[in-house]
């Protein structure tokens, strides 16, 4: 058996593959093709755009693939959604589809641009949310370069973004957010029900969510005697409690336990205060909660 798997190619690939590395799956590219091999001989890969991956996962050419939230619903096909990956292309959030006008404009709210011409790669999803609040408007696909289309080609743009800086330097401002997106990985319906096959996708939504989970975060090992034992405790931030075992020495415990990487900076210092010794921090690669 071999899992046929789709990873997005383009502007959320590096951030991918960079994934999988850390959930412990090399995946190796070649630049001349779209077919990548893995770490695993039973998951082959191929490089598919995010738009396309759910019509390619819902035919059947493809088990499963990993693309965003927005290319889903604007598909409109029957994918498995497996698991939610909060991750993007620059950071570890969700990305925000909004519908901005010209700063200078007068439109305000989105009833202000009804019979105008928005812009966008999103088209259906974009026709489907001003239908909703029974707005009549004109979109029209954008194959690009969208924030510099309004005036002059459009009046408003509904765009994709994660800080807004390009959306500022092209002097658009934002009227409300349409959609928040994030990275899922989706699966093919067939595939879902063949247990081998469930089985290996599965595997795979948890080593990249422990992968996701353990960013940002650093495993922190330490000795104390009993007696002080309280005081450490009472200073550790966990996932859910700290793991806390005997040594050796019968007045001794072992602590082990997982904490955000800032707050090492100003915690360990108080837990040095409070007696504890041995004090070992470790860089994670998986979390699996």
């Amino acid at each position: 058996m071999k899992l046929r798997l789709g990873i997005p190619k383009g502007s959320l690939q590096e951030a991918t593959l960079n994934l999988f590395a850390r959930a412990g799956l090399r995946v190796y590219t070649n630049a001349r093709s779209y077919f990548a091999n893995t770490d695993d001989p039973e998951i082959e890969c191929l490089l598919i755009r995010a738009q396309e991956m759910a019509r390619y996962v819902e035919h059947g050419a493809l088990d499963a693939g990993l693309t965003g939230l927005d290319w889903v619903l604007e598909s409109g096909l029957g994918v498995v959604k497996v698991i939610d990956l909060v991750y993007s292309k620059q950071s570890m959030g969700k990305v925000k589809w909004v519908l901005a006008v010209p700063e200078n404009s007068n439109f305000q709210k989105l009833e202000d641009l009804r019979g105008r011409i928005i812009a966008t790669e999103l088209v259906s999803f974009t026709r489907n949310y001003f239908a909703s609040r029974d707005v009549d408007v004109r979109v029209e696909f954008s194959w690009g370069a969208t924030e510099i289309k309004p005036p002059l080609l459009a009046d408003a743009i509904v765009e994709v973004t994660e800080t807004g800086s390009s959306l500022r330097a092209n002097h658009l401002r934002i009227l409300e957010t349409v959609l928040e997106s994030n990275t899922q990985l989706v699966a093919n319906q067939a595939a879902w029900a063949d247990s081998m096959r469930r089985q290996k996708i599965e595997n795979l939504a948890v080593m990249l969510s422990g992968a996701i989970a353990a960013l940002g975060r650093v495993g922190l090992m330490l000795n104390v005697r009993k007696a002080d034992l309280a005081a450490v405790l009472g200073l550790l931030p966990a996932l859910q409690n700290p793991t806390v075992a005997p040594l050796a020495d019968g007045e001794w415990v072992a602590v082990n336990t997982v904490i955000e990487e800032q707050a090492a900076w100003l915690l360990i210092p108080k837990l040095k205060q409070a007696n504890a010794q041995g004090i070992v921090e470790y860089p994670l690669n998986k979390v699996v909660m």
